[in-house]
């Protein structure tokens, strides 16, 4: 197993999955809500980056209705080719009555699930790239709720990319996004609409616990 790897060693990420070496979940400073497309920041309303946790972990709190969205947390890191598996642990803290809710997909259920991005995409999703960011299957799409939760999805399941093919229909895609792999992290909105945002009725605190690259 080896521990997700911080910007500063994003170049050797490569050598880590293989020699299988251990290093620390990037710290919060590593991470960015966005995602930024050409200067704008599509996390409305939220900070660029999460604050840190005594004791390890980082956290970010929700916006409120009315006040923005989160869609993205990522960190740079490099290729996950060679890589089995995401382990994820998050926990969140909000009030029993506060609602989370899809930004642009009201009647679905707000979500959380994990992406990761090929360097260079222009975010287009037109022609290749429509291959260079992919997320995961269905199963691991999870409703935002009240407590401390771990997502584990493995990178030889039927990833789906930008228009919800998936990797079976697109092995040189996906294949090369893990070879070239700039960007890992979480997605925030719902089934349909992976990254397009969420937000809270009330009160309500992220917390990554954990990332782990196996």
């Amino acid at each position: 197993m080896i521990r997700f790897k911080t910007t500063l060693l994003a170049l050797a990420a490569t050598a880590s999955l293989i020699a299988g070496a251990a290093v620390a979940m990037p710290p919060a400073e590593a991470w960015e809500i966005g995602p930024l497309i050409r200067g704008r920041n599509y996390s409305v309303g939220m900070p660029l980056q999460p604050s840190p946790v005594r004791g390890g972990g980082l956290a970010m709190e929700f916006p409120v209705a009315g006040r923005g969205q989160l869609d993205a947390l990522t960190t740079a890191t490099g290729p996950l080719a060679g890589a089995r598996r995401i382990v994820v642990r998050y926990r969140i803290d909000a009030a029993p009555e506060t609602r989370f809710v899809a930004d642009e997909a009201h009647d679905e259920t707000a979500s959380v699930s994990l992406y990761f991005q090929r360097r260079g995409d222009s975010w287009t999703a037109k022609g290749r790239y429509g291959s260079y960011r992919w997320y995961a299957p269905a199963r691991a799409v999870f409703p935002l709720t009240p407590g401390t939760h771990t997502m584990t999805v493995g990178l030889d399941e039927d990833w789906v990319n930008v228009h919800f093919r998936p990797r079976a229909q697109d092995p040189d895609g996906f294949e090369g996004a893990l070879a070239d792999t700039g960007r890992v992290g979480l997605a925030f909105g719902s089934l349909s609409l992976r990254s397009h945002g969420v937000y809270a009725t009330g009160p309500a605190r992220f917390t990554l616990l954990g990332f782990d690259i196996e």
